[in-house]
Protein backbone atom coordinates (compact mmCIF):
# COMPACT_ATOMS: atom_id res chain seq x y z
CA UNK A 1 0.00 0.00 0.00
CA UNK A 2 1.46 3.57 -0.66
CA UNK A 3 3.02 5.59 2.25
CA UNK A 4 0.70 8.54 1.78
CA UNK A 5 -3.26 7.29 2.76
CA UNK A 6 -4.53 10.38 0.58
CA UNK A 7 -4.14 10.99 -3.20
CA UNK A 8 -4.93 13.86 -5.73
CA UNK A 9 -6.58 12.65 -8.75
CA UNK A 10 -7.35 14.86 -11.10
CA UNK A 11 -9.99 14.59 -14.00
CA UNK A 12 -11.13 16.86 -16.94
CA UNK A 13 -14.43 15.73 -17.65
CA UNK A 14 -17.06 16.90 -20.28
CA UNK A 15 -18.73 20.14 -19.05
CA UNK A 16 -22.40 18.58 -19.29
CA UNK A 17 -25.36 18.09 -16.82
CA UNK A 18 -24.89 14.96 -14.20
CA UNK A 19 -21.33 14.08 -15.27
CA UNK A 20 -20.39 15.37 -11.77
CA UNK A 21 -23.35 12.88 -10.09
CA UNK A 22 -22.47 10.09 -12.08
CA UNK A 23 -18.58 10.16 -11.09
CA UNK A 24 -19.52 10.65 -7.31
CA UNK A 25 -21.96 7.74 -7.76
CA UNK A 26 -18.94 5.85 -9.07
CA UNK A 27 -16.94 6.41 -5.95
CA UNK A 28 -20.38 5.51 -3.74
CA UNK A 29 -21.41 2.69 -5.20
CA UNK A 30 -17.77 1.17 -5.22
CA UNK A 31 -17.36 2.23 -1.30
CA UNK A 32 -14.45 4.71 -2.38
CA UNK A 33 -14.18 7.05 0.41
CA UNK A 34 -13.41 10.87 -1.42
CA UNK A 35 -11.74 13.13 1.33
CA UNK A 36 -12.12 16.15 -0.95
CA UNK A 37 -13.84 17.36 -3.70
CA UNK A 38 -13.63 20.82 -6.23
CA UNK A 39 -15.21 21.33 -9.12
CA UNK A 40 -14.90 23.99 -11.95
CA UNK A 41 -14.43 25.20 -15.45
CA UNK A 42 -11.47 25.07 -17.23
CA UNK A 43 -10.45 27.82 -19.70
CA UNK A 44 -12.10 25.50 -22.67
CA UNK A 45 -15.63 25.94 -21.91
CA UNK A 46 -16.55 22.21 -23.33
CA UNK A 47 -14.50 20.89 -20.28
CA UNK A 48 -14.72 21.05 -16.42
CA UNK A 49 -11.97 19.79 -13.82
CA UNK A 50 -12.74 17.33 -10.86
CA UNK A 51 -10.08 17.33 -8.32
CA UNK A 52 -10.59 14.21 -5.77
CA UNK A 53 -8.74 13.78 -2.34
CA UNK A 54 -8.67 10.09 -2.40
CA UNK A 55 -8.50 7.90 0.56
CA UNK A 56 -6.63 5.12 -0.53
CA UNK A 57 -7.46 3.29 2.68
CA UNK A 58 -10.80 2.71 1.10
CA UNK A 59 -9.64 1.14 -1.90
CA UNK A 60 -6.29 0.56 -4.11
CA UNK A 61 -5.55 3.57 -6.10
CA UNK A 62 -5.34 1.98 -9.38
CA UNK A 63 -9.17 0.61 -9.05
CA UNK A 64 -10.31 3.87 -8.55
CA UNK A 65 -8.29 5.13 -11.71
CA UNK A 66 -9.66 1.91 -13.49
CA UNK A 67 -13.60 2.77 -12.78
CA UNK A 68 -13.23 6.24 -13.29
CA UNK A 69 -11.55 5.70 -16.72
CA UNK A 70 -14.90 3.93 -17.14
CA UNK A 71 -17.16 7.03 -17.23
CA UNK A 72 -18.07 8.30 -20.59
CA UNK A 73 -17.54 11.56 -20.20
CA UNK A 74 -14.16 11.35 -18.05
CA UNK A 75 -11.39 12.42 -20.96
CA UNK A 76 -8.43 12.32 -18.96
CA UNK A 77 -7.20 11.10 -15.83
CA UNK A 78 -4.03 12.47 -13.59
CA UNK A 79 -2.94 11.37 -10.44
CA UNK A 80 -0.71 14.46 -9.05
CA UNK A 81 2.32 12.99 -6.87
CA UNK A 82 2.51 14.77 -3.72
CA UNK A 83 6.36 15.65 -3.73
CA UNK A 84 6.17 17.26 -7.33
CA UNK A 85 2.75 19.28 -6.96
CA UNK A 86 1.06 21.78 -5.34
CA UNK A 87 -2.33 22.06 -3.43
CA UNK A 88 -4.35 24.57 -1.85
CA UNK A 89 -7.01 24.93 -0.11
CA UNK A 90 -9.31 28.09 0.98
CA UNK A 91 -11.00 28.05 4.61
CA UNK A 92 -13.36 31.17 5.41
CA UNK A 93 -13.80 31.33 9.13
CA UNK A 94 -15.96 33.69 11.67
CA UNK A 95 -14.36 33.99 15.19
CA UNK A 96 -15.65 35.77 17.92
CA UNK A 97 -13.91 39.21 18.82
CA UNK A 98 -13.77 39.56 22.76
CA UNK A 99 -12.74 43.09 24.43
CA UNK A 100 -9.11 42.56 24.08
CA UNK A 101 -8.34 39.49 21.94
CA UNK A 102 -8.70 42.02 18.77
CA UNK A 103 -4.75 42.40 18.55
CA UNK A 104 -3.80 38.79 19.07
CA UNK A 105 -6.22 37.58 16.66
CA UNK A 106 -4.48 40.09 14.10
CA UNK A 107 -1.60 38.60 14.89
CA UNK A 108 -2.47 35.34 13.76
CA UNK A 109 -4.05 36.99 10.78
CA UNK A 110 -0.32 38.78 9.94
CA UNK A 111 1.36 35.44 11.17
CA UNK A 112 -0.69 33.36 8.77
CA UNK A 113 -1.12 35.92 5.76
CA UNK A 114 -4.93 35.41 5.86
CA UNK A 115 -7.03 38.75 5.28
CA UNK A 116 -9.78 40.01 7.25
CA UNK A 117 -13.31 39.95 4.73
CA UNK A 118 -15.37 41.66 7.42
CA UNK A 119 -15.43 42.82 10.71
CA UNK A 120 -17.67 44.21 13.37
CA UNK A 121 -17.80 44.95 17.34
CA UNK A 122 -18.46 41.35 18.44
CA UNK A 123 -17.07 39.44 15.10
CA UNK A 124 -14.44 38.74 12.34
CA UNK A 125 -14.55 36.62 9.10
CA UNK A 126 -10.98 36.01 7.97
CA UNK A 127 -10.00 34.09 4.75
CA UNK A 128 -6.62 31.90 4.55
CA UNK A 129 -5.31 30.43 1.40
CA UNK A 130 -2.84 27.56 2.38
CA UNK A 131 -1.61 24.31 2.41
CA UNK A 132 -4.43 21.63 4.19
CA UNK A 133 -2.19 21.46 7.12
CA UNK A 134 -1.35 25.19 7.39
CA UNK A 135 -5.15 25.61 7.60
CA UNK A 136 -5.66 22.93 9.95
CA UNK A 137 -3.00 24.62 12.35
CA UNK A 138 -4.63 28.17 11.69
CA UNK A 139 -8.07 26.75 12.75
CA UNK A 140 -6.94 24.78 16.00
CA UNK A 141 -5.00 28.48 16.83
CA UNK A 142 -9.09 30.55 16.42
CA UNK A 143 -10.91 27.89 18.12
CA UNK A 144 -10.52 29.13 21.37
CA UNK A 145 -11.09 32.34 20.29
CA UNK A 146 -14.86 30.93 19.68
CA UNK A 147 -15.58 29.82 15.91
CA UNK A 148 -19.02 30.71 14.70
CA UNK A 149 -18.82 29.23 11.35
CA UNK A 150 -16.07 27.75 9.42
CA UNK A 151 -16.48 26.71 5.50
CA UNK A 152 -13.62 24.76 3.49
CA UNK A 153 -13.29 24.54 0.15
CA UNK A 154 -11.93 21.20 -1.42
CA UNK A 155 -8.16 21.03 -2.78
CA UNK A 156 -7.54 22.09 -5.71
CA UNK A 157 -3.78 21.08 -7.10
CA UNK A 158 -1.63 21.20 -10.09
CA UNK A 159 2.01 19.69 -10.91
CA UNK A 160 4.48 21.99 -9.50
CA UNK A 161 6.34 23.89 -12.94
CA UNK A 162 9.31 21.87 -12.35
CA UNK A 163 7.53 18.95 -13.33
CA UNK A 164 6.31 20.64 -17.00
CA UNK A 165 9.65 21.99 -17.52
Amino acid sequence: MPHNRFHTIVTTVENKPGVLARVAGLFSRRGFNIASLAVAPTDDERFSRITFTVDVESAPLEQVVKQLDKLINVVNIRELDPQSSVDRELMLVTVEVEEGHRGTILELVDDYRAHVLSENHSKMLLSLAARPARLDEFEELLRPYGIVELQRTGRVALPSLEENS
